[in-house]
């Protein structure tokens, strides 16, 4: 995949760390979920659509309180880990293989479709007209990120560092807590009934974090060998002589909840 304005228009594929993707990158603690919960959403019967699911984890954490799920995605990859996952889980969710633009379900199918990560990647022309017609009346968009917080978190400060050491074309650093991003195409169709940003702290052990970044877009998604073994042996010797076996990771939840006009 190549999106001009991410990491300077160099590639990336996803299909490369969905290993690491499936076993790591499920780390949203409960308070995620259970704001979701309170907005009256993706549960109890709902019909949810999440776009660029990656390996399941959104649908497959709130498969229990009751929603139908469809989950897509651009890569097969990840699709494979979440069907595996989801199977073994024994969920009946349907996933499949598509990018966004050319998702097409009948208008009025959704009563929700979701973006977990991933709402950047999104041509917002093509999905806001989309989106508006596959959701029933009154339905909801709810767009949602994670992300550590490296100037407040000095693990996720150092870990960051070495990304950009072996790949200097990553664009995702720097975080800070911030408004989850809104396409300006999506607000003829929508509007914004609800935005929220808080802190969490997330817990890792070693292997976890060194999992969590090797999953991420700057890392496994896009050095090639000679650099992803490199930055495995610092980032990994950094992890040794800077935390415990078990810390808490720094972060923020941020949210938009759209209400189709």
């Amino acid at each position: 995949m190549i999106i001009n304005d991410i990491d300077n228009g160099n590639a990336f594929e996803w299909g490369n760390t969905s290993e690491d993707y499936a076993k790591y990158r499920d780390i949203y603690p409960q308070k995620f979920y259970q704001t979701i919960l309170d907005l009256g959403l993706c549960k109890d019967g709902q019909h949810v659509l999440d776009i660029g699911t990656g390996t399941g984890v959104l649908p497959r954490n709130m498969y229990r309180y009751g929603a139908k799920w469809v989950g897509t995605d651009i890569t097969e990859n990840q699709i494979l880990q979440a069907k595996r996952l989801a199977t073994e889980a024994g969920m009946d969710i349907d996933f499949f293989t598509c990018p966004a633009e050319n998702v097409d379900y009948p208008d009025g199918t959704f009563d929700v479709i979701t973006a977990c990560q991933c709402i950047w990647y999104l041509d917002a022309k093509v999905i806001a007209p989309k989106f508006a017609k596959m959701l029933k009346p009154n339905g909801k968009f709810l767009i949602l990120y994670m992300g550590w917080l490296p100037y407040e978190d000095a693990i996720a400060g150092k870990s960051e560092e070495i990304i950009l050491k072996y790949n200097p074309n990553w664009s995702s650093y720097g975080d800070t807590v911030k408004p989850v991003y809104v396409p300006d195409e999506l607000l003829q169709f929508f509007d914004i009934v609800n935005r929220m940003e808080f802190l969490v702290d997330v817990p890792f052990s070693q292997e976890g974090w060194h999992g969590r970044m090797r999953a991420c877009r700057g890392v496994g998604a896009a050095m090639n060998d000679k650099q992803l073994a490199a930055w495995n042996e610092e980032h990994m010797k950094m992890l040794m002589e800077n935390a415990p076996d078990n810390f808490m990771v720094k972060h923020y939840i941020s949210l938009a909840e759209l209400q189709l006009i």
